[in-house]
């Protein structure tokens, strides 16, 4: 293998790429990421068998080959080189990589010991924008949970209802879902969360394609230079529409940056009672509150200016609401709840398509 490539494009795939290669997982050659040439690209690739990363990147391929190499070591060493053209030569298993100042050795493993890249031979199809899926899962990922005992939910649902798309994610104590298009096809997938930050990583925000292939195992996305694919989650989802309110008792809309503003200012006095602060609407003063207290610390209070619709109070983690905030669009949210153990949702103003819901704590 003989092969120019520009820094900045190879540094850029092993960004994205080496990241997934474990070196705690038991077979070592899986913390090395593979470099092999395909029709005058050159293909940089990693997995960790639930989780396989390919980058392909333009060069000037003069002879054929493919080794791998260890991923931490060489994504750092390429990203510490000044940018230009890069020359790799493989003889036997010893990368030599060299730039005008640069000249450098990295033993490698051959290709043949490593694992297959998953793909999907046949599967269901369907195209979304760039920028469309990495603002709908960036939105709905934050609610997905780290809890390994209860694997459902530390995935992100995708699901076709009446002809459109969503996405969702949960962790019993709050919930976000997102309707992000049109779509003819008839889906129920989960995804793992850990792939979905993966692949918020490689997305663009334009308009380019992304093919999104799955079948009973796995989902495939691609991109024009990237492709990701991952296992999917087995088991069904929890029916979690019927935990959001259709009405509400008690309402408030409201600057989104002062809520968060005084949601931050809050949690400073809420950090020894795990968060926990109390909202207050209050109608006939046409504001919102919130309320903490901190037994060693003192107490705090700050208000807004809201459009109220009733008068009552609610208590919540501080972390969720701030969490749910920058997650929405627009300048202003609606916060609304129908009693202190109910749950309490917040929408954004201007954008029905996004919905947060954050259950209560007990006061």
């Amino acid at each position: 293998m003989k092969l120019q490539v520009t820094q900045e494009n190879l540094s850029r795939a092993l960004g994205n790429v080496a990241r997934i290669a474990n070196s705690r997982n038991a077979l070592p050659i899986l913390s090395n990421v593979l470099i092999k040439t395909s029709d005058n690209r050159v293909c940089i690739a990693a997995t960790n068998l639930s989780i396989a990363i390919t980058h392909y990147i333009g060069s000037k391929v003069t002879s054929e080959g493919s080794i791998t190499v260890p991923a931490r070591l060489m994504q750092d060493f390429i990203a510490s080189l000044p940018s230009g053209v890069i020359d790799l030569k493989l003889e036997e298993t010893k990368l030599h990589i060299s730039t005008e100042k640069y000249k450098s050795v990295i033993n490698g493993t051959l290709a043949d010991d490593y694992p297959v890249m998953p793909s999907i031979q046949e599967g269901v199809s369907w195209k979304v924008p760039a920028g469309t899926l990495k603002q709908a899962l960036h939105q709905v990922v934050v609610a997905a949970s780290n809890d390994d005992a209860r694997p459902i939910l530390t995935g992100v649902n995708f699901h076709t209802e009446k002809g459109q798309l969503f996405v969702a994610s949960t962790d019993s104590y709050r919930l976000a879902e997102k309707k992000v298009m049109p779509l003819k096809e008839e889906i129920n997938l989960l995804v793992p969360a850990s792939s979905i930050q993966d692949l918020l990583r490689i997305l663009g925000d334009g308009d380019e394609e992304v093919v999104v292939t799955h079948d009973e195992q796995q989902i495939l996305f691609q991109l024009p230079d990237v492709e990701l694919v991952t296992r999917l989650i087995d088991g069904k989802y929890p029916d979690y529409k019927k935990l959001i309110p259709a009405k509400f008792a008690t309402s408030a809309t409201l600057s989104r940056s002062d809520l968060t503003n005084i949601t931050k200012v809050s949690s400073l006095f809420a950090r020894e009672s795990a968060g926990s602060v109390t909202l207050d609407v209050d109608e006939v003063g046409k504001q919102l509150s919130i309320r903490s207290i901190a037994s060693q610390l003192g107490e705090n209070t700050a208000e807004a200016e809201a459009e109220a619709q009733g008068s009552a109070n609610i208590t919540l983690n501080s972390r969720y609401i701030i969490d749910a905030l920058s997650s929405m669009q627009g300048d202003s949210v609606t916060i609304g709840f129908n009693g202190k153990l109910e749950p309490c949702v917040l929408k954004s103003a201007t954008d029905d398509s996004y919905t947060h819901v954050i259950m209560p704590l007990k006061s």
